[in-house]
């Protein structure tokens, strides 16, 4: 299996160039973008830049990663757009995490390719502490991604189908309200990327 533990994403990290850029993802700002800020947790945050886009449109988020040097340049990105004081940073294994039931408006998971059992865990306890009426967004690069897309992962144990993610959010008491495969463009690529969207709410009260 490919997937990195923390020290490899650390070594990755360590680049003061970045990685990911300071963009948000396209689907998580058109599903985000102008909802009413609260709580929200970013899991499996990586460098911070949607745990600081959020910060920077309202919200208090927890930010948590297993990679430390991550999260360091997250901090640096947080201080220099005077957002610091709307974000928690943690780190920690965001498989193992247990957030506090109705504790959440927010939560978003971006990329955290997971074998299956590993990020099902994740979802399931993050779906469990949303509040009434909060938001659950999933984006990862999709099982169809590896044969017919661009870049991502090259192991099929890390990747999902919106069916697969969808199914574990109903059994977590979520309502969804999206699952698909969405296209993603790609500069320099000959295919776009294909990308695993799943948007849920947890019932109102």
């Amino acid at each position: 299996m490919n997937t990195m533990d923390a020290a490899g994403w650390d070594r990755r990290y360590s680049d003061p160039v970045g990685v990911w850029g300071a963009e948000p993802n396209m689907w998580v700002a058109a599903e985000l973008n102008g909802r009413v800020p609260g709580r929200a947790l970013d899991l499996g945050a990586g460098e911070g830049r949607h745990a600081v886009w959020l910060a920077g449109r309202g919200w208090q988020v927890q930010a948590v990663d297993f990679s430390a040097k991550g999260l360091d340049s997250g901090r640096r990105r947080a201080d220099a757009e005077g957002v610091a004081d709307r974000i928690d940073w943690v780190v920690a294994d965001a498989s193992r995490i247990e957030p506090a039931p109705r504790s959440l408006d927010l939560v978003l998971v971006a990329y955290l390719q997971l074998p299956e059992p590993e990020l099902r865990t994740a979802v399931t306890a993050a779906a469990g502490a949303l509040a009434p009426g909060g938001t659950f967004l999933l984006v990862n690069h999709d099982a169809a991604n590896l044969k017919q897309g661009s870049g991502g992962p090259q192991d099929p144990l890390v990747l999902q189908t919106p069916e697969q993610v969808a199914a574990w959010l109903r059994a977590a008491g979520l309502d969804v309200l999206a699952a698909e495969t969405r296209s993603r463009p790609v500069r320099g690529a000959l295919r776009p990327a294909l990308d695993c969207v799943v948007l849920a709410a947890a019932p109102a009260a």
